[in-house]
């Protein structure tokens, strides 16, 4: 795979209630920059956005922000994103981070960090991109999310393969590391549903 040149973080617009999730928003802006890779975030300056979008500058790395106007009030676009992208929804919001990526992680947040995940994470499972997948799993998390995957192989709602998919680090050089290394799986097949004879 080549070298990752932009990844996007999805987080929270809020920093939470543990100063771990702020301090891993930080050290994550200070890695991508170190190893000079582009940012790519939801444009937001408060919270977890706006902490690692921060650090990112701060450390002399570079930050592409994307943001749908009706947030821009609600998450406060970032005065010092000068590469910021306004767009008129959310479904071309998230279009966008896809186009501009070539790798995902997560870092703590809300249902809207979630509903990206899981968006990528589709996309993946239906070939649509072919670009790693992680969380970064601050003080464990996304261990109770973790653990529901796991269910859902237990229940045959997921397939092994692809709830290999997400790559999981608690550091974010050893994920970063990981993503890079990733490759897709080999097998096209889909996963279909079985048929239920009532």
């Amino acid at each position: 795979m080549p070298l990752i040149h932009s990844l996007a973080v999805y987080c929270g617009s809020s920093p939470g209630n543990d100063p771990r999730f702020i301090q891993a928003a930080v050290q994550t802006g200070q890695t991508l920059a170190q190893r000079q890779i582009r940012l790519i975030y939801g444009g937001g300056g408060v919270g977890m956005m706006g902490a690692i979008a921060d650090a990112t500058l701060a450390a002399g790395g570079h930050v592409t922000g994307i943001i749908p106007t009706f947030l821009d009030t609600r998450e406060l676009k970032h005065p010092h994103v000068t590469d910021i992208h306004v767009t008129t929804t959310m479904h071309e919001r998230k279009l966008l981070m896809v186009e501009k990526s070539q790798a995902f992680i997560a870092l703590p947040g809300g249902y809207g960090t979630l509903d990206e995940l899981f968006e990528v994470l589709t996309w993946a499972q239906l070939r649509i991109h072919q670009h790693p997948v992680g969380l970064l799993n601050v003080d464990g998390f996304f261990d109770p999310l973790l653990a529901f995957l796991d269910h859902l192989v237990f229940t045959d709602f997921l397939t092994a393969q692809d709830r290999d998919r997400i790559i999981t680090s608690s550091d974010i050089n050893h994920l970063i590391d990981q993503l890079q290394a990733w490759t897709p799986p080999t097998d096209t097949k889909f996963h279909l549903a079985r048929r239920v004879e009532i």
